[in-house]
């Protein structure tokens, strides 16, 4: 498999604290990516520099094998690296069709014009999309009214809208109970391995992180301490100290 993101001596620091330094990362086309670490670890950070919401004080990110350290968010969306939040970041007042068509119309480049929007073919694809992610029994009723799961869904549903190569999704799991989660990860795993998107997402469950993720990263103050199999890593006492607070 080829590399499709690579980070090369990636380095951000917020006063003392010390979010990232010398990360060295390489994602490879169609993989599964689990990230761990505790809170402050700098995995959000290492999302925010791969998207371009932050920018490093050093080293470098390319997509591809085109540096992108520098563009702004919207130009690396358009490169095809997409990404959802931990809380959703949705129209709540529109419905959950209403949300993936204006995802349509910005990949389309045709942002803020609403009169276009119920267009058939762009209709068709969103209704399409919103069946890929279990959520058409959904599609008229308002953002604000779904389910957490399901909103959960439609948030990485209009990041997949946009047609990315790579998503990078911030704690997919949170806010959704125990006996919901796995429901919504096999869902979420389904569409997007039918949509042969490379994914690398932030997990503080550490079944999720086993049962979904092919490889997982672990983050301790800024630095990556470990990269290889889930069971493999999650079994290395340091890991475990690290991200559970024991051995």
């Amino acid at each position: 498999m080829s590399v499709l993101l690579e980070t090369v001596g990636l380095t951000r620091f917020f006063g003392a604290v010390r979010a990232a330094e010398n990360v060295n990362v390489r994602i490879l086309d169609g993989e599964m990516v689990g990230i761990i670490g505790s809170n402050g670890s700098g995995k959000t950070t290492f999302l925010n520099m791969a998207t371009g919401y932050i920018k490093p004080e050093r080293g470098r990110i390319l997509l591809d094998g085109r540096e992108i350290t520098a563009l702004s968010p919207r130009r690396i969306t358009h490169l095809g690296v997409a990404r959802s939040f931990q809380i959703p970041q949705l129209y709540l007042g529109l419905t959950a069709i209403e949300n993936l068509l204006l995802a349509l119309a910005a990949r389309a480049g045709r942002v803020g014009v609403w009169g276009v929007l119920h267009q058939p073919e762009w209709t068709g694809e969103g209704r399409q999309i919103l069946a890929q992610f279990a959520l058409d029994h959904y599609a008229d009723r308002p953002a604000g009214e779904l389910p957490e799961g399901a909103r959960k869904l439609l948030d990485i549903a209009v990041a997949a809208a946009l047609g990315p190569r790579l998503l990078l999704m911030d704690e997919p799991t949170s806010g959704i109970s125990t006996d919901d989660k796995f429901e919504v990860m096999d869902t979420l795993v389904a569409a997007l391995g039918g949509s042969r998107i490379t994914t690398v997402f932030v997990e503080h469950d550490m079944d999720v992180v086993l049962r979904y993720s092919r490889r997982v990263l672990v983050f301790d103050q800024g630095l990556v301490i470990a990269d290889g199999e889930p069971a493999t890593v999650l079994a290395d006492a340091g890991v475990r100290r690290a991200v559970l607070g024991h051995a």
